[in-house]
């Protein structure tokens, strides 16, 4: 099956997750009020499917009509909330970025959605995915707030121990644990939002 699926570059993708949260985070909270975001400012329900994960192989999916998101129920109900906020940043991506390609795809289940990705020749299933994923980073993980916050870290870092310039890979793997858990994402989101905005190693 081939559709024309968008080819969002980084700082397209970068604009739009910074409208968004414009919009729909005004006031800069972190971490980002994700859930609300996707309830209350895009009316988007969310649903929690026993098994989706176990018997599917996915987190989450998103409906054909864009109005729910279903979620893995072991995903909703971990006592880290990393993976949920990312499942959900990550099909609100779809959501924003790829409509008009859910409007020319028809399923009415999780299979046949399968089957339909399986379907798209590689290249289109790597640009929605890897658009969906890099969405989902910038929306959790935006720029000013990753800059503020990661003076911090460092600084944190220097305390304990490590040098982030003569040794700096070992102080990253701290400073990415540490803002993960003041954006509540995986440390391997942050380190990815580091990289891509040139951000490592700090300039001190």
């Amino acid at each position: 099956m081939a559709l024309p699926i968008p080819r969002f570059s980084y700082d397209d993708l970068r604009a739009r997750a910074n409208s968004l949260l414009q919009t729909h985070n005004p006031a800069g909270h972190i971490p980002i009020p994700i859930e609300e975001i996707v309830e209350f400012g895009f009316g988007i329900n969310i649903i929690p499917i026993p098994g989706l994960l176990t018997v599917h192989e996915v987190d989450a999916f998103t409906a054909k009509d864009l109005r729910s998101i279903m979620v893995d129920l072991s995903t909703v109900e971990s006592r880290s909330p990393n993976r949920y906020r990312f499942s959900l940043a990550h099909e609100l991506g779809h959501v924003v970025l790829h409509a008009d390609v859910y409007a020319q795809i028809e399923f009415l289940s999780i299979r046949e959605w399968k089957q339909v990705v399986m379907s798209l020749p590689e290249k289109d299933r790597e640009w929605l995915e890897w658009q969906a994923y890099s969405f989902a980073g910038l929306i959790l993980v935006p720029r000013e707030p990753l800059m503020e916050r990661l003076a911090d870290a460092v600084r944190i870092a220097s305390e304990q121990g490590f040098d982030v310039v003569e040794n700096h890979e070992p102080a990253k793997d701290y400073v990415c644990t540490w803002l993960g858990r003041q954006f509540e994402v995986s440390s391997q989101v942050v380190e990815k939002r580091l990289d891509k905005d040139g951000l490592w190693p700090p300039h001190i």
